[in-house]
């Protein structure tokens, strides 16, 4: 360094200490040597026990760990009540297939009638379970007694990511991405039931479920025939921001995602079924209700608006106000309140309701 250029180090250096030291801003200084004012750094104490509340990795190796043995117990536990529960009234059988993008072995539960009509007689759905890293379970058991009573087939694949099959497959969660082709691929599934139409194949799921399968529906192709998403997930930045970091921390660390929102705006965009309505081309049924504390309304709203305003021909849309609320989260669970012990319904006149639309809903295009 030359020694104008150390004299000048020294002097700015020098300004600045008595500036901070007697209250002139750093603007008044730029100003007074005839440069453009500059901002003053604002020095903002640390809270540490906020930012540690606040930090959100992007790390895999940081994903938020589970209780594995005590999810395989309760895994083992509704398998166990699935089979006790449909002896005589419907088959029961717990099978694997393999996922379209990668091979993983996929585990899934298929219900149908005692005695088939024969070959190609039945219509079946994919039935998709709800929950960030949740699973099939007993409480979905009435719903599937019914629909097997009206002549469907079901299977209800616990894709990647699901609990009670140990920590790797637990770890491999990729939330709106591969998970979403384990669904599907529950289709390539039925075509080896020999008394399943294919051509008559419905996709069906609550909550993260109903996000899945909107994602489905909404793909310029898609082998359903009809979709039914109830209380569905729709939009990722709006749901991490609301839910805040304890909840973006299950989606930052997935494998496939890495980040948040801000970081991974393209891939977040891609996952969210909301910016995908457009792509509609087969019939949906979306059921929302108000006085949901899990998907708020303020998230549901927007795709009940633009299905109504984009899609009236193919989609069917109804916002409950309020509904008598279920077992969790209030409204999210309005048509899925079972008793947990018995595991009767508790209906209400909103459940009822709803089922009735579904079942109106899937008898017009799937005819069983």
């Amino acid at each position: 360094m030359s020694a104008r250029s150390e004299f000048l180090a020294r002097t700015t250096t020098a300004a600045l200490l008595v500036a901070l030291s007697t209250g002139i801003t750093t603007d008044a200084l730029a100003q007074a040597a005839g440069g453009a004012p500059q901002r003053a750094r604002q020095i903002v104490p640390m809270d540490s026990a906020r930012a540690a509340a606040l930090y959100v990795s992007n790390r895999h190796e940081d994903h938020p760990i589970s209780n594995y043995e005590s999810a395989i117990a309760g895994k083992k536990v509704t398998d166990s009540i699935f089979a006790a529960r449909s002896a005589g009234k419907m088959t029961y059988n717990k099978i694997k297939y393999k996922s379209r993008p990668d091979g993983l072995e996929i585990p899934a539960y298929v219900f149908g009638p005692l005695t088939p009509r024969g070959p190609g007689a039945h219509a079946a759905m994919v039935w998709v379970h709800g929950g960030v890293h949740g699973s099939w379970d007993q409480n979905y058991l009435p719903f599937i007694l019914e629909a097997v009573k009206r002549g469907y087939v079901i299977i209800a694949p616990d894709y990647r990511g699901s609990t009670g099959y140990g920590k790797e497959f637990h770890n491999l969660i990729d939330y709106g991405g591969y998970e979403v082709d384990d669904v599907l691929s529950a289709y390539d599934y039925l075509k080896t039931v020999p008394h399943v139409d294919t051509s008559r194949v419905a996709v069906m799921g609550w909550s993260h479920g109903g996000f899945i399968t909107a994602h489905l529906q909404f793909r310029s192709q898609t082998p359903f025939k009809a979709g039914v998403a109830m209380v569905p997930v729709t939009n990722l930045f709006f749901r991490l921001s609301y839910k805040g970091p304890s909840y973006q921390r299950s989606f930052s660390t997935q494998s496939r995602l890495q980040g948040l929102p801000f970081e991974q705006r393209e891939e977040y965009k891609r996952r969210s079924p909301y910016y995908h309505v457009d792509s509609l081309n087969t019939p949906i049924l979306v059921h929302v209700a108000t006085n949901d504390t899990d998907v708020n309304f303020e998230e549901a709203e927007p795709l009940i608006d633009a299905l109504r305003a984009r899609k009236p021909h193919l989609a069917e849309t109804k916002i409950y106000v309020d509904p008598t609320p279920g077992p969790a989260s209030v409204g999210h669970t309005f048509n899925r309140n079972v008793n947990r012990q018995t595991l009767e319904l508790n209906d209400s006149p909103e459940q009822t309701d709803s089922w009735n639309l579904t079942w109106a809903f899937l008898e017009k295009w799937l005819k069983p």
